[in-house]
């Protein structure tokens, strides 16, 4: 299989292809296929981009129509007809039945653009300059969403000072016997803190590069009242988590609460083609024309994706299916969890949005390295690299889950039979 020309020509800072040394040319479902004809099943999925899984024919054929139909591709920020079905089907399959109000900004076609959308509205808004933020956050790798991140390595790109950003504990940080909320709480209420009043609080509801950390729904209530109280912007980072992942649409909505600003991405086009959104609180909405902009706002091949993946959330059989699905793979992960104590210390996560915290990042290492010689890709998060993800599409067969499941298994194994 010959790499050579990505190492003669792409820049040193590739990752994945190191990660996986193989060619790929035909992906389908949960199955991705390299050049020598080599299946492997993808719990990786683009680092969640891909929750429907590749090529999915209820999102793929609606797009093939549509671009043999010389039809609109790129917009910007004009009305099209791609970009009205897309808002209709949004309101009426997504928003309505769970009974939110938002109106709809297009910033830009990538996670980060949402979020630095949201913070300058936020700012803007309150006249305020702080946000706050929590450890172990990933926010994008623009220099806005860098600055409210937590990893100390991911901060110092750009080498640029960030200021405006007050640091707190996340739920469970540094230990589930802290209660950050009501930390967070004293900080903003006590004139002495020191602490002036930020202008948002950016979360995650599960901090994916992180660690697969979760928020439990008390904490994300509390800290919901909080900014309520406080008058403080609530801003909830769902690119990764949103979009399906969690086996509901929001990550949030297990909790009950309605943020202020709502950002996705990844998965929002349902197939891999960039787009992102802000749901704003309509109040927040204090934008003037055009003061915002992106060239690549006015994605119409994603506004029919996007819209194509909305309406199989109208469908029950399809909703209870990832329902099912989700408690299949916490079975499994409960059981992988018990019968290697020695390389899993616990199970994290929440629905199909899972991880492994292993012992070590060797474990990591090693379990990475046989599930890709054994046909499965997986990734690692955390600070320390010692989690493995466990990303499935949420369209995911029960064979290709099975099977996946088998070789991490296969893996870890391996590590116990080693120690």
């Amino acid at each position: 299989m010959n790499t050579d020309i990505f190492t003669a020509h792409e820049s040193n800072v590739r990752r994945y292809g190191r990660s996986f040394p193989a060619v790929f040319t035909k992906a389908l479902g949960a199955t991705i296929w390299d050049e020598a004809g080599k299946p492997y099943i993808d719990f990786l999925v683009g680092s969640g981009a891909l929750n429907y899984g590749h090529n999915n024919p209820n999102i793929i054929a609606p797009a093939i129509e549509y671009l043999v139909g010389e039809n609109i591709l790129l917009s910007l920020d004009m009305y099209t007809v791609a970009k009205r079905e897309f808002i209709e089907v949004f309101v009426d399959s997504i928003l309505k039945p769970r009974g939110l109000s938002y109106k709809i900004q297009f910033p830009g076609p990538t996670g980060t653009n949402a979020n630095e959308a949201a913070l300058a509205l936020a700012r803007k808004y309150t006249g305020r300059s702080s946000v706050m933020a929590f450890t172990n956050a990933f926010h994008g790798m623009s220099l806005g969403s860098l600055a409210v991140s937590g990893s100390a390595s991911t901060r110092e790109l750009g080498g640029v000072a960030r200021h405006d950003v007050i640091r707190v504990p996340y739920d469970g940080y540094p230990n589930q016997d802290f209660d950050s909320a009501s930390y967070i709480d004293s900080l903003l209420g006590d004139p002495g803190s020191g602490i002036e009043k930020p202008a948002a609080i950016i979360l995650e509801t599960i901090q994916a590069e992180g660690g697969m950390n979760a928020a439990s729904a008390a904490w994300l209530t509390e800290i919901q009242r909080i900014c309520r109280e406080h008058g403080v912007v609530l801003i909830v980072d769902d690119i990764q988590a949103g979009a399906g992942r969690t086996g509901e649409f929001f990550s949030f909505e297990f909790a009950k609460i309605n943020p202020d600003i709502v950002c996705l991405s990844k998965s929002l086009s349902g197939s891999g083609s960039p787009f992102s959104i802000v749901l704003i609180r309509p109040d927040l909405d204090i934008w003037n024309p055009g003061e915002h902009s992106g060239t690549f706002r006015g994605n119409n091949l994603a506004f029919v994706t996007a819209g194509a993946m909305c309406e199989m959330w109208s469908d029950g059989q399809f909703t209870k299916g990832v329902e099912r699905t989700a408690a299949k793979l916490q079975r499994h992960l409960d059981s992988l969890v018990a019968k290697f104590p020695t390389c899993i210390e616990q199970k994290r996560g929440r629905g199909l949005m899972a991880g492994l915290k292993c012992r070590s990042q060797a474990v990591v290492g090693r379990m990475h390295d046989v599930a890709f010689e054994n046909g499965l890709l997986i990734e690692s998060s955390g600070p320390n690299r010692d989690v493995i993800k466990v990303l499935p599409p949420i369209t995911i067969t029960d064979d290709e889950l099975d099977r996946g499941i088998a070789i991490l298994d296969h893996a870890l194994k391996e590590q116990a039979n080693g120690d």
